[in-house]
């Protein structure tokens, strides 16, 4: 099977993940829009490439070194807790139209907001590199083009995924409410802060070698 179907393949049900920039992405569609929820996504997409490719050239025995590992997750950690602590204000806001210019965000902010949570997890290596040494192993990487294509898919594959929630979500969000955008806030608030504390708890917890699972 080529390579290139095969990451696409890859991306897409990775990325079909629920995790905290998920969440994110869910949540900023609501409040901003289809452009904006597109920009999120890309910045994902962008990050799992680029993790990929790292997976491919043998990156992830770095995150076998405590400090650097320790450094990522934490700073990943701080990252998904300050973006649930910004979505939980905005859900305790009462007064419709009452958001600040930091808080409705542009595609341009959303983007780089995507670029640096996703991009602030170590597990996210991780788990590419892992993905790649099991299809090396299987025969499925055994030339650079191939590498390349599976790398190429695999960023086609998340920005498939994710450009569908976003459209998915931008629609069903024309009927919903403020209340019961608000209340999603709450939701994605209370998931970005969850999943905040665990990567917290499995950095700081976990053996140097052993890494926490992927939380994108």
């Amino acid at each position: 099977m080529n390579a290139a179907v095969i990451g696409f393949g890859l991306g897409f049900f990775v990325a079909l993940q629920l995790g905290p920039m998920s969440l994110f992405l869910i949540r900023s569609t609501l409040r901003s829009g289809w452009k904006v929820g597109v920009a999120i996504g890309a910045g994902i997409a962008v990050i799992d490439g680029l993790y990929a490719a790292a997976g491919a050239g043998g990156a992830t025995p770095l995150l076998t070194i405590h400090p650097v590992r320790l450094g990522l997750g934490l700073a990943g950690a701080i990252v998904l807790v300050w973006l649930g602590a910004r979505t939980l204000y905005s859900a305790l806001r009462v007064r419709v139209g009452g958001e600040t210019p930091f808080e409705v965000a542009t595609p341009r902010r959303a983007f780089l907001t995507a670029l640096g949570g996703t991009a602030s997890n170590p597990s996210t290596i991780v788990s590419w590199g892992a993905i790649f040494a099991a299809a090396t192993s299987a025969g499925l990487v055994h030339t650079t083009g191939a590498a390349i294509l599976l790398v190429a898919g695999v960023a086609i594959g998340s920005l498939t995924w994710v450009s569908l929630l976003a459209t998915g979500v931008a629609l069903a969000g024309r009927s919903m409410s403020r209340r019961a955008i608000r209340v999603t806030d709450g939701v994605a608030a209370a998931g970005l802060i969850g999943f905040g504390g665990v990567l917290a708890y499995t950095t700081l917890v976990a053996p140097a070698g052993i890494e926490p699972a992927r939380t994108v």
